[in-house]
């Protein structure tokens, strides 16, 4: 017989797990893809608040009807001038601070009275007087749009060097930090130890305070490669819980390591499966891969992200890849992005200079048939591959109805070809093409298309008497 106090247990460990035990997946801040707009790959390091603002401004003017409302302010928000001497060892405007022999900065950067990154005032004039980013926060939310904003992992090194407190406890930025562990990239953080006692503190109060400014998305860095720190992810997702605010928990840089899938699953809404992405071919044959890979981990509250989508003008002033351009992707080539990364449902984050941004490439990223599969398909697959030609598939749910991507990723025009017979589909269909517009009835059960290199088409299948 069973007891009550078992049934009660039970029903206390389905609640816990629903609620709680699969981490994001209480009440999700990303039920959908998040959609939106990132400063680095046309700013870098060096966007300034009215430059901030003015995007802001376009993202509600002109992508808001389409569901882009986040807009994300990347990294070194917390330095005057980052990237403002010539350092030898890194790339041209790399924001690396210049070090003293031991390790110490000879730069400071802004820190409130915990060790907390502040945002400079200079570049940030809003932040005067302690104010963080609430006002700029603030004055986002205003429009409708979400703040969302972008840390590298662990505790800055002037903290260490300062020695700074732990808020609300009796430990110090010494008593935490590792100052052998460091981003091999970015030299600003020491990594935080989890075992020690104040570090999930640390994190807590990072958060706290970003709550109470308002942040809505986090991108959290050098969380993935070349090594996985599981710790971090843990204590950011716990800050999270813990600060009362929904806030999205991005996760980068990639790639990702499958092996940790079900731990991203479980305290992240979106995470990197990429490194950075830039305007060159081969970057986006790779993607087909890695998105292929990681398609059965698509699920409501967490998403495999491609990365930004460096359309438009990027690079500004030189940084941070190569010189100031408009994107190299050809028309062709950007159909063939906006089309993989919303079969796979990738978060759709815009890295342009918005306010150049061509009508055409406006019509790219706003295609509203592509958005739909983007947010609201499922059983996002690959169901075909051969010699260069990659078919997709997704369903629309509660609906017969499906969603076909045939990519030919190869160098020379492709007669594509797709047999519905593979899925077990027997059903008379129109064809929808989602980017030229034109319909026609399927004879049969082959879909054929003369496709350009590098180039795609897209239908929508819906049943035909």
């Amino acid at each position: 017989m069973v007891k009550y106090s078992e049934i009660k247990s039970g029903v206390t460990f389905f609640v816990w797990l629903f609620f709680g035990g699969v981490g994001m997946a209480q009440k999700s801040p990303a039920p959908l893809p998040p959609m939106g707009w990132n400063s680095f790959d046309a700013w870098d390091c060096r966007i300034n608040e009215a430059q901030f603002r003015a995007s802001a401004e376009v993202i509600h003017d002109k992508f808001l009807k389409f569901g882009y409302n986040y807009v994300v302010l990347d990294y070194i928000w917390y330095h005057d001038n980052p990237g403002a001497w010539n350092n030898p060892a890194r790339r041209y405007g790399h924001p690396d601070l210049k070090l003293d022999k031991n390790g110490m900065p000879l730069e400071r950067i802004h820190l409130d009275a915990y060790g907390r990154v502040m945002p400079s005032p200079v570049r940030f004039p809003s932040a005067a007087g302690g104010s963080g980013l609430k006002p700029l926060a603030d004055w986002v939310h205003a429009k409708g749009l979400k703040f969302g904003l972008h840390i590298m992992r662990g505790i800055p090194r002037q903290a260490y060097y300062d020695n700074l407190p732990v808020k609300g406890t009796k430990y110090t930025a010494r008593d935490i930090a590792e100052p052998w562990d460091t981003c091999n990239w970015n030299n600003y953080m020491f990594g935080v130890d989890g075992s020690k006692p104040g570090a999930q503190a640390y994190y807590n109060s990072l958060f706290e305070q970003f709550a109470a400014w308002g942040v809505d998305f986090v991108k959290a860095d050098n969380m993935m490669y070349p090594e996985y720190h599981n710790d971090d992810v843990e204590m950011m997702h716990n800050a999270i819980v813990n600060c009362g605010r929904p806030i999205v928990l991005s996760l980068s840089n990639g790639e990702a390591p499958i092996g940790y899938a079900q731990h991203l699953e479980a305290h992240a809404n979106m995470w990197r499966v990429s490194g950075d992405f830039w305007d060159e071919w081969d970057r986006l044959l790779h993607n087909f891969d890695l998105l292929e890979k990681w398609s059965p981990f698509i699920k409501p509250g967490s998403w495999p992200d491609a990365d930004m989508i460096p359309f438009g003008k990027i690079s500004l002033d030189g940084r941070p890849q190569g010189p100031e351009r408009i994107t190299h992707y050809t028309r062709t080539e950007q159909h063939t992005l906006m089309t993989l990364w919303c079969m796979a449902r990738s978060p759709l984050m815009i890295g342009a200079e918005l306010a150049s941004l061509d009508d055409t490439t406006y019509q790219i990223l706003t295609n509203k048939a592509l958005i739909e599969i983007d947010q609201h398909s499922i059983n996002n697959r690959v169901v075909y591959k051969r010699k260069g030609s990659v078919v997709w598939m997704a369903d629309k749910p509660e609906s017969s109805t499906k969603y076909v991507a045939m990519f030919n990723t190869t160098d020379e025009p492709m007669n594509l070809f797709f047999d519905l017979e593979v899925v077990h589909l027997r059903q008379r269909y129109q064809l929808h093409d989602l980017w030229t517009e034109e319909k026609s009835v399927l004879s049969g059960s082959k879909i054929k298309k003369m496709v350009e290199p590098h180039g795609c088409v897209v239908y929508k299948l819906t049943e035909s008497k």
